[in-house]
């Protein structure tokens, strides 16, 4: 059963992980090496390997793209269209087109902002079907005008991808599509093979190996984050229905043994009533053994004196998903300083933007939230600055530039500003 904890007891129970662990470290840096080295052929042999599949092939034909639209159940189709158009016209709104500044004796200074080149999104697979996380990472790429979006994700034993994902990667504007999975699909991005291209930037979750991986090859490549288990927490008066924040909490169980479910409330009955209602509703999940870890061994229940301070824990633990179950949500919205997503109200459930509101799904976890953003459309954009200086304009700040550059002990810097001024001397 869920545990219950006053406020003063907090502090110990909510410390993570600080690091990935290392028992993988030695499988992943062979697979990355077998990559390098083998190319395809090691992508085969760990398809024969891994996903119990002999592949002729690891790149999606087009044919296979175009059937699997009709394979599709038509209300799913409906959903994954609709998703995509909201993702879309969400993402659409974080991206400017840079800026230039003028200023006296013609100086020139600016900022433009350059998409990525090509971009690798990895999508879990196998039995598991992910169509939201190729809209999620496929979408705010293409609006961010990435013109190569390249994807990999594992085949089931029959060779094949669920046609849901592959309709999800054509919405979304997905170029090309291979059949590969784990670390050695993130070492196959990351350094190129025959078939696949080497890309500037990996993003997408996955599990142990995918995230090892990640660690491994990023500086080679830019990756967008390492996450760790999902989280939930629950900000929740005494207007909550225990049985939805139950449901809530249950929603982010069922994903790890890991998961974090936590409830932070002001009234104690409520508290009572939901460590009743996950008991009762834990019962009858699909994933019930699953959820049945993640509740005993990372979930809690917190009873405050008041919902402020629930805010101020909230904020410490600065979770992936936050969801402010009260009366009034925009009221305590402004107090909210370190959460990945914000779920406001009594009618929000966290899987709304998980599948279909419009904000991102990729989001920071383990206290990472604290510092680090969602996955956007900026995070497959680059800026670059740029400077333009008339003669007249290095002339009056030459001194001053000298003078900063000999404090510095670079007197090829001070040279390189007085050199264009010797004529004159």
């Amino acid at each position: 059963m869920i545990k219950i904890f006053t406020e003063n007891e907090v502090e110990e129970i909510f410390k993570r992980n600080e690091s990935l662990s290392d028992k993988f470290d030695e499988t992943v840096k062979q697979i990355i090496e077998d990559v390098k080295e083998c190319k395809d052929k090691a992508l085969l042999d760990f398809a024969v390997k891994f996903d119990k599949v002999r592949l002729d092939s690891l790149e999606v034909s087009e044919k296979e793209i175009e059937e699997a639209e009709s394979k599709i159940d038509p209300l799913v189709k409906e959903a994954i269209n609709e998703a995509a158009s909201n993702i879309a016209e969400f993402h659409k709104r974080q991206l400017d087109d840079g800026f230039m500044m003028e200023k006296e004796d013609g100086i020139v200074l600016g900022q433009k902002v350059v998409p990525l080149e090509k971009v690798g999104i990895y999508v879990p697979g196998g039995t598991a079907c992910y169509p939201s996380t190729v809209l999620m990472n496929a979408i705010p790429a293409k609006i961010a005008g990435v013109k190569n979006i390249i994807m990999t994700t594992p085949p089931k034993q029959d060779g094949t991808i669920l046609p849901e994902v592959l309709y999800a990667a054509k919405v979304a504007g997905v170029n090309k599509i291979f059949k590969t999975g784990g670390a050695g699909a993130i070492a196959a991005l990351a350094y190129g093979t025959e078939s696949i291209p080497s890309v500037d930037k990996i993003t997408g979750p996955g599990n142990i190996y995918v995230a090892t991986a990640k660690k491994f090859v990023f500086g080679k490549v830019a990756i967008d984050m390492i996450a760790g288990p999902s989280e939930i927490l629950i900000v929740a008066d005494k207007g909550a229905d225990a049985a939805v924040v139950a449901a809530d909490m249950l929603s982010q169980a069922e994903h790890d043994r890991l998961a974090s479910a936590v409830l932070i409330t002001d009234d104690k009955k409520l508290a009572t009533a939901v460590s009743e209602e996950i008991e009762k509703q834990l019962c009858v999940l699909s994933r019930k053994d699953i959820a049945r870890c993640a509740i005993d061994d990372m979930s809690k229940i917190i009873v405050t004196d008041d919902l402020s301070k629930g805010i101020d824990i909230a904020n410490e633990i600065a979770p992936e998903h936050l969801e402010l179950m009260v009366e009034q949500p925009f009221e305590l919205l402004p107090y909210v300083k370190n959460a990945g997503s914000i779920f406001l109200g009594y009618n929000t459930p966290e899987p709304i933007g998980d599948y279909f509101a419009g904000p991102n799904h990729t989001l920071p976890t383990s206290g990472t939230a604290k510092f680090s953003s969602p996955l956007s459309a900026l995070d497959f954009v680059k800026r670059s600055s740029y400077i333009y200086y008339t003669k007249e304009a290095l002339k009056k700040a030459k001194d001053k530039v000298m003078a900063f550059a000999k404090s510095e002990g670079l007197t090829a810097h001070a040279n390189s500003i007085g050199v264009r001024f010797k004529d004159n001397e």
